[in-house]
């Protein structure tokens, strides 16, 4: 069952561009995390708001967001732009560190398809102001060796073993991290996680991952807001 009790859709001023974007926060959440979504889709899609709502239940707030306008979007070249959405993902943490109820809180990225290497792009510019990043699907590989070397948040990359070639892709990406990783495999799942249970494996995995460090952050890691 889920505890939010704050459930807010905002339009998001961000650099040259206004996006939507849906907050929910349980009542005593130990953390936030901004879902980057992948190439076409939306805060809409099914699969993160599932992954969301099992956050929520162990009181970890999601902002979904929509990276790119619907007139955008519709230019295909755009969905790979990953310094665009780098520059919409670092714009809603800025937006996001500046709202009184979400001030104090921990931050992580969850990004999904090429959502995963603008997620990574901006746990490196922002430093220990990021505590965790996990990827579903995710293309890491789009991230520069730059960003993927300066990463300092622990970060889980979760992948279908059945989506060979996003797998391999991720393997690459996974042996430039130099953070606290970790690579989850998941048996007979493609690379939409469409087979029995197995988005669900996903869930559990993010939710894990994130509650253990939101909890238990590494040393270098500290909450956002008050004086600092």
């Amino acid at each position: 069952m889920e505890t939010a009790h704050f459930d807010q859709v905002a339009s998001i001023p961000v650099a040259d561009a206004v996006i939507e974007g849906r907050l929910v926060l349980p009542g005593k959440a130990i953390g936030i995390v901004v879902f980057a979504h992948g190439s076409g889709s939306s805060r809409h899609s099914p699969r993160n708001n599932y992954v969301a709502s099992v956050l929520h239940q162990v009181q970890i707030g999601t902002l979904l967001l929509d990276l790119l306008t619907p007139q955008e979007d519709e230019q295909y070249a755009n969905r790979f732009d990953i310094a665009l959405l780098t520059e919409r993902l670092l714009g809603a943490l800025a937006w996001l560190q500046n709202e009184s109820r979400s001030r104090a809180s921990r931050l992580g990225i969850f990004g999904a398809s090429t959502g995963a290497a603008a997620a990574l792009e901006a746990a490196a510019v922002m430093g220990d102001a990021i505590s965790a990043v996990v990827s579903r699907g995710g293309r890491p590989d789009l991230a520069s060796s730059h960003a993927l070397h300066a990463v300092r948040a622990p970060t889980l990359l979760i992948v279908g073993a059945l989506d060979q070639q996003v797998l391999q892709l991720n393997r690459q990406a996974y042996a430039q991290l130099q953070c606290e990783k970790s690579l989850d495999i998941i048996p007979g799942a493609t690379h939409l996680f469409e087979e029995a249970g197995t988005l669900e494996q996903v869930a559990h995995s993010a939710a894990v991952w994130l509650e253990k460090i939101f909890l238990h952050p590494p040393f270098h890691t500290q909450p956002q807001g008050g004086d600092t």
